[in-house]
């Protein structure tokens, strides 16, 4: 991205609220780095994805085994007692994204009253 080496970034979604994009651990990270350099953000994802009665505030992100972070192969690679926050989601603002491409159509520059919308059609 930062040699201007990328045009456009779309990523996919589990899960969209009224004000969000939950999604694999990533893409907000994603989202915030095409900010940055002024790369368009989308998001493709089917209708069924959308969950217009919730809001990021509701959603619980799936917490994956610490194992997966303090373990390789079986063997402990951290001292003991060390805490460990894995979630295997996260949840991107709608103030990143540039449109949600869907089978019904490109929704640009989705906000809450955008997404409340779908539930109309």
């Amino acid at each position: 991205m930062s040699k201007g080496m990328v045009n456009r970034v779309i990523v996919g979604a589990d899960r969209i609220v009224k004000d969000a994009v939950i999604n694999k651990i990533g893409t907000f990270n994603l989202a915030i780095i095409s900010k940055k350099f002024r790369i368009p953000f989308y998001v493709a994802a089917p209708i069924s994805t959308f969950d217009i009665s919730s809001t990021s505030k509701r959603v619980k992100i799936e917490e994956r085994d610490p194992t997966e972070v303090t373990h390789i192969g079986g063997k402990r690679i951290t001292p003991e007692g060390v805490k460990v926050h894995n979630p295997a989601f996260d949840v991107t603002s709608l103030d990143y994204v540039e449109a949600i491409i869907t089978e019904k159509g490109i929704i640009q520059s989705p906000d809450e009253s955008k997404i409340e919308n779908l539930s109309h059609h």
